[in-house]
């Protein structure tokens, strides 16, 4: 047989094929089989959150804000999320009052453009504040990292994920805004934004801003408006996110100490679960399947979770003294449940041990509907399946109100 260029071609072609459907399958059977199953997981061992790297012990408010909590969070930055950078050139804001909208019945709606500069490139997002219709004073707000299309969630009355009538109803703003703003949700496009136009050196970094950083950094910027922002309040700001939102609030929640409230819905691992837990979603399918979402050094631990210097029980004390609070579902095992909850319970000895919070917390988990309200801790577990719902916000909302004192 002779081969024409062609058939040369087409073979190459064809053994490239075969390299490459062999390589993910090796890369498919490399990985920790995905498990449901309590019994196989492993005794915790998790490091400890009032010990500080130096092995000092934690006993003070000061030791903690100064020491232990500064600390956590920039070990963080370095091993899980990347950094957050703070610096900018400039910040401006320019407000259009948008009378006519889906929710006018019952909200007004400011939209908000916010540029911010570095270097001589200007980024811009867009955040979208409803405020309720009879307010006559500033109103607290929660702010809602979506990764889900704005126009559309916010375009449709019925939509729960982001229900703006039971938010406003209950006196306070609601503000949305979409991460494709500063860092597409889309492994080709994530540098679309802030990394190629703000901080094009962090893309080299091993612990270089990636995904979730990018959004926390966003809803930072948010902040930064609500601040100036005189009919709203912003010492009684919320923050939430659901699933990878949720990963991306608690992230927030830790950098960004002027945020009162930090919610997390059905976060999961890299969110509120526990990692070294290794059940459902584990570091190495969600580093897997989201390359762009955590720093290049997390990858280090793929099926090594045992050697993690730290746990998401850390990240959720580094919020603290702040409130923080964390919702589940029944059906959600992907996101472990119980993981999500023994990291609120084991994360929150620093408000009771350093700011003297009486916290009470079930002895035994059961996967049960439950809701646990208490001061600057919160939780539910709800019925049904991954979702951010009317339900958790109706939770959420009550937990506000509780922390705030309006009810």
């Amino acid at each position: 047989m002779i081969e024409t260029d062609s058939t040369q071609t087409m073979i190459r072609f064809t053994c490239l094929m075969a390299m490459i459907f062999l390589g993910a399958q090796q890369l498919v059977l490399a990985q920790r089989p995905i498990h449901y199953d309590e019994s196989k997981v492993p005794d915790l061992i998790l490091p400890d959150v009032l010990v500080g790297y130096d092995g000092s012990l934690i006993k003070t408010p000061g030791d903690w804000e100064y020491q232990r909590r500064p600390e956590l969070v920039a070990k963080f930055a370095d091993q899980v999320y990347g950094q957050v950078p703070k610096d900018f050139d400039q910040i401006a804001f320019e407000v259009k009052a948008q009378p006519n909208h889906p929710h006018s019945k019952y909200s007004n709606l400011k939209e908000v453009a916010i540029y911010i500069s570095r270097k001589g490139k200007t980024q811009i997002m867009q955040v979208k504040l409803y405020l309720p219709k009879d307010a006559n004073k500033p109103v607290p707000v929660f702010v809602l990292i979506s990764h889900r299309n704005v126009e559309t969630v916010t375009g449709d009355i019925e939509n729960r994920f982001f229900p703006v009538e039971q938010i406003v109803s209950r006196g306070y703003a609601a503000a949305i805004f979409d991460v494709e703003f500063v860092s597409p949700d889309d492994p080709d496009r994530y540098t679309v934004g802030i990394l190629d136009e703000l901080y094009p050196e962090q893309k080299t970094m091993p612990n270089g801003m990636k995904g979730l950083s990018a959004w926390a950094w966003g809803a930072v910027r948010v902040m930064d408006y609500l601040e100036k922002d005189p009919e709203v309040d912003a010492s009684r700001a919320a923050v939430i996110g659901h699933s990878r939102g949720g990963k991306a609030a608690l992230w927030t929640g830790a950098n960004d100490t002027r945020w009162a409230i930090t919610i997390s819905n059905e976060s999961g691992c890299g969110g509120a679960a526990l990692s070294k837990r290794m059940i459902g979603e584990t570091v190495n399918r969600i580093n897997t399947g989201f390359p762009y979402w955590f720093s290049d050094n997390f990858k280090a631990y793929n099926d090594k979770e045992d050697e993690l210097p730290l746990d998401q029980h850390q990240l959720i004390a580094s919020i603290a003294p702040r409130a923080v609070y964390v919702g589940s579902s029944k059906d959600d095992t992907w996101a472990d449940p119980k993981g999500e909850f023994l990291s609120l319970k084991i994360g929150s000895q620093v408000y009771s041990e350093i700011y003297g919070l009486d916290l009470d917390f079930p002895e035994d988990y059961k996967l049960e509907v439950q809701t646990i309200h208490q001061k600057n801790v919160g939780y539910h577990l709800r019925e049904g399946k991954h979702d951010l719902t009317a339900y958790d916000w109706g939770k959420v909302l009550d937990f506000a109100d509780m922390q705030y004192g309006l009810k």
